[in-house]
């Protein structure tokens, strides 16, 4: 009988420790969609915002999509790229045209003739020069972080095709 009596005690931990794992996989996942402040984030003011951004990595080009949340003052933007976790030489100065380590002509909100803010469904890409290291290749994983000021809004990761 005393054996009968602890099979529901052992289920309800193997639940429980079911629910924390599958908590952390959830907050894991959350790393991507970031908490910072303001309406355009970097504009000021307390009112709490989330964004959210995808990554494309084909060849030499990297473009990172403003998936949701707030416009970001691209004056503030600042990213930093890294290859199997080692950040490149050269990190773009966004936005901008021509830089060190990248060629020429970055698209949309990177481009320094951009509009201004970096809305939900627009993209920015840069095309990594040939002079910075280490090489994007094949099968290698970039990882890019968002930031607006000092503060990090997202990381996202995705592996170069």
């Amino acid at each position: 009988m005393t054996e009968r009596g602890t099979a529901p005690v052992v289920g309800v931990v193997v639940l429980l420790a079911a629910g924390l794992a599958l908590g952390g996989v959830v907050a894991a996942g959350a790393e991507a969609v970031a908490t910072a402040t303001g309406q355009e984030l970097g504009g000021g003011t307390d009112a709490p915002a989330s964004i959210a951004v995808s990554l494309a990595v084909d060849g030499d080009t990297i473009a990172v999509t403003h998936q949701a949340g707030p416009a970001l003052d691209v004056s503030r933007v600042r990213l930093r790229i890294a290859v199997d976790g080692t950040p490149l030489a050269h990190q773009p100065p966004v936005p901008f045209f021509a830089a060190e380590g990248f060629r020429a002509g970055p698209t949309g909100p990177f481009n320094v003739a951009s509009d201004g803010p970096w809305r939900p469904g627009e993209t920015g890409a840069v095309r990594i020069a040939g002079t910075n290291r280490p090489e994007v290749e094949p099968g290698r994983t970039v990882s890019v972080t968002v930031y607006v000021g000092d503060e990090r809004v997202a990381t996202v990761r995705g592996t170069a095709g």
